[in-house]
């Protein structure tokens, strides 16, 4: 896939370019430091995915992403501020990667390309890849997430979630003071977090393990876990064994 580094710094479009030779997939086709060498780039090129900075002299990124006629590349935002994001997924950017930029979380973010890129792509589908992107794209602590729930929108840190909890094929998602439903089943959710961090505790729900405040016994050797803000957890005894043996209880 071809793709564009957008970013006034020379030294990040450096450290851009160092990180995306792990992923034979790019190609790196062309540079620009503001938005009107990105324009002709995009024009004459044209990328399917554009790596853009936020901040830059004149136009800014945002700006140079709402002027483009359809079609226009996937835009994969890499900034130092993250006071951009619920903008940015509002313009359909694909990700919104934090500077310094984490090999991790670029990984994650060529998945979704590759996933949306289709025949173009030489993947799959979703979750499909034509070549090596990486680690299954684990979501990280520290990692941020966009969620939306109509026109409400959040960007949140994904040790900030505490509890999931499964509606039929869609998600509640319990952070600070709001549980939007998102519209990815619990088994799915389950898929993108880091086990480390988060347990099944049963067919309905996923706990933050950091969130646990306290643990007694249940019933038929079950557990009874506590989070902090007030939420109750039921470990049936299979998962209570599995818990103790994950937490060396």
């Amino acid at each position: 896939m071809k793709a564009l580094l957008v970013d006034d710094e020379r030294l990040a479009r450096n450290e851009l370019r160092r990180l995306l030779a792990a992923f034979p997939a790019i190609e790196i086709v062309g540079e620009a430091s503001n938005a009107k060498q990105a324009r002709e780039f995009i024009a004459t090129l044209p990328p399917e995915i554009v790596f853009l900075d936020v901040q830059m002299p004149g136009e800014t990124g945002m700006e140079l992403l709402e002027s483009l006629e359809p079609p226009a590349p996937q835009v994969i935002f890499t900034t130092a501020y993250d006071e951009f994001a619920v903008k940015a997924f509002e313009l359909n950017a694909l990700d919104y990667l934090l500077k310094p930029v984490d090999p991790a979380r670029l990984a994650a973010a060529i998945g979704k390309l590759m996933g949306r890129g289709g025949a173009n792509a030489g993947g799959s589908g979703v979750g499909g890849s034509a070549s090596p992107v990486g680690p299954t794209s684990r979501l990280a602590a520290e990692d941020k997430v966009f969620v939306r729930e109509g026109d409400r929108c959040w960007f949140v840190e994904v040790k900030t979630i505490r509890l999931l909890e499964s509606e039929g094929n869609y998600t509640r998602v319990h952070f600070a003071d709001a549980q939007p439903q998102l519209f990815r089943s619990l088994n799915a959710m389950e898929d993108r977090l880091d086990p480390k961090y988060f347990f099944r505790a049963n067919r309905r729900q996923i706990i933050n393990l950091a969130w646990i405040d306290k643990i007694e016994p249940w019933f038929s050797g079950g557990l009874l876990v506590h989070l902090k803000g007030g939420a109750k957890v039921e470990l049936s005894r299979r998962q209570a064994q599995d818990f103790r043996e994950n937490m060396s209880l």
